[in-house]
């Protein structure tokens, strides 16, 4: 192997996240991990806590990654884009943003610009999600090296692309991310938030 093909084959490594991480914790650093107020779904875990656990529970899955339209708006076949990482995510916490997409754009119309409304797909574009997440969840901060600001379950908007923030953080304190970006990825819990420009960041109460 040359030293092009060398460093090709580095960078694949780097790029599909191969390379053996070792992750910290909360505890790590000192920050207290947040606890949300409110269990929507009264399961005994608290929004934020359960909001994190139903995006690892979804992507344990390992979604195939395409983007379809479903007719009765959640994809049920196996396949899913990072915007269904998030939508899974609230609704195992009891949140239906299908629904709550749909009725805030009919609320708001002129927020979202929408030509035609279409419940089954207008949750599942990012645009849409952070219209939403703007108007009805916490606005915080988009300095990732604020680290003690981010917290398992947070929402990080990137443009054309959006996650759950991990409980998990790497060496320096600053958070992985779980999503889903592409057909190649190998793993849905990631190193990226300082490889991407953030737009927005949201925690929901």
């Amino acid at each position: 192997m040359g030293i092009a093909g060398f460093f090709l084959f580095f960078y694949g490594l780097k790029f599909f996240h191969i390379f053996p991480t070792s992750f910290y914790t909360n505890e790590d650093f000192d920050i207290p991990t947040y606890i949300s107020a409110w269990d929507q779904d009264q399961d005994g875990y608290d929004d934020q806590t359960d909001i994190l656990l139903s995006a690892r529970s979804y992507l344990d899955q390992k979604p195939k990654y395409q983007s379809k339209y479903y007719a009765g708006g959640y994809p049920d076949d196996g396949y899913g884009v990072c915007t269904d990482v998030v939508a899974a995510a609230f609704l195992g916490a009891g949140y239906d943003l299908r629904e709550r997409v749909h009725q805030d754009i009919l609320a708001r119309p002129e927020d979202y610009s929408i030509e035609i409304v279409d419940p089954n797909i207008d949750y599942r574009r990012v645009r849409n999600l952070n219209v939403y997440f703007s108007a009805h969840a916490i606005s915080l901060t988009t300095d990732v090296s604020a680290i003690a600001e981010w917290q398992g379950g947070d929402i990080v908007v990137f443009p054309e692309h959006i996650g759950i923030v991990s409980d998990r953080r790497n060496r320096r304190g600053i958070p992985l991310v779980l999503h889903h970006a592409h057909p190649f990825q190998v793993h849905y819990e990631e190193d990226i938030l300082e490889q991407r420009d953030v737009i927005a960041h949201y925690r929901f109460h």
